[in-house]
């Protein structure tokens, strides 16, 4: 699958690198890094993501060049996707796309994946994107560079929370090691993307935590459009506020749900071992991991936590019938 990848980079023209909406340190770590190995091939690239990029990933490589849309006088004949669960998380930049459908290399680590390329290299194991970009990038002549690095690094320093997810591994430190050998900066990196936050979003914080609701190891809250303007929280993401709530001792899963410019309602969706939280963003069309997923439903807000809630007390029921009978 490496020399089809390879093979596919070097006869494309034009590529587009997509990465999904609402964009994380992984998203945005996964996509300058493409950026970073295409430049070193000296491929005509174009960086897109629907939403703006967060300032605390202006220092990545290649930063200033991601667009929101697709260059409409480009005729792109490769499209690569990294992060992307299913083609709709590609969100506009997919959908606008003019002419004949592009060949598509999908670069992920959800489980729920939906294979949606024409080559799919899916590691649900991987802790990242990033880390299976950095296992691609190994397998060819390309220098392992400190830009590469730092963006390799972020994306697998905010996908694990700081290397506290339950997946990492001996292997993941050793890539880490790797990466900070090169050049990349892990203070810099940690204090940049998961320490410091803008006023705005510790607002937003307070308007969430005011609002939580607690019902039998279920922790959730909604955040209205109007109450997102009023704290200038201009993110299409909580930015860890979920985390926080999972966290909580009594917590067995908790919910974010964020409605936003469109009338549309970003759920976040966070739970510790035993628990899953895959399947119900799943049903609700959405996707991720066992610990960590999402979805978007349309509004209104109120209808939405409604369902959301629902289906995942049912979730939880069922979560906690089969643990019982288990011990």
């Amino acid at each position: 699958m490496l020399e089809a990848i390879q093979r596919s980079i070097q006869n494309a023209k034009q590529i587009l690198v997509v990465t999904h909406v609402g964009p994380d340190g992984d998203a945005l770590g996964s996509l300058t890094a493409v950026a970073t190995a295409l430049d070193q091939w000296s491929k005509t690239f174009t960086l897109v993501c629907d939403n703006p990029l967060p300032r605390r990933f202006d220092f990545l490589p290649f930063s200033d060049q991601i667009q929101q849309h697709p260059d409409t006088a480009v005729t792109y004949d490769l499209l690569i996707a990294v992060d992307c669960g299913d083609e709709l998380r590609m969100g506009q930049a997919f959908a606008d796309l003019s002419g004949e459908r592009p060949f598509i290399i999908n670069i992920d680590h959800h489980i729920t994946n939906t294979q949606f390329g024409d080559i799919n290299f899916i590691d649900a194991a991987a802790t990242s994107t990033a880390e299976v970009l950095y296992r691609i990038f190994r397998g060819y002549d390309l220098e392992l560079t400190a830009a590469m690095a730092s963006s390799l690094l972020t994306g697998i320093v905010t996908d694990t929370l700081g290397f506290r997810t339950n997946n990492v591994t001996s292997q993941t430190m050793k890539i880490a090691s790797e990466l900070m050998d090169v050049g990349a900066d892990l203070g810099a990196i940690m204090t940049q993307t998961m320490t410091v936050k803008p006023l705005s979003t510790i607002q937003l914080w307070q308007v969430g935590l005011n609002k939580m609701k607690i019902d039998n190891g279920l922790i959730w809250t909604s955040i209205s459009n109007e109450e997102r303007e009023a704290v200038g929280h201009n993110s299409t993401s909580t930015t860890g506020l979920v985390n926080l709530m999972a966290d909580i001792e009594q917590a067995a899963i908790g919910i974010v749900l964020l409605e936003v410019d469109d009338g549309t309602v970003r759920i976040g969706f966070r739970c510790r071992p035993p628990y899953n939280v895959s399947e119900v963003a799943l049903n609700l069309g959405g996707g991720g991991h066992a610990l960590a997923a999402g979805c978007t439903l349309p509004g209104p807000l109120a209808k939405a936590e409604s369902m959301v809630i629902a289906l995942t007390k049912e979730s939880l029921r069922q979560q906690e019938a089969i643990l019982k009978n288990e011990y």
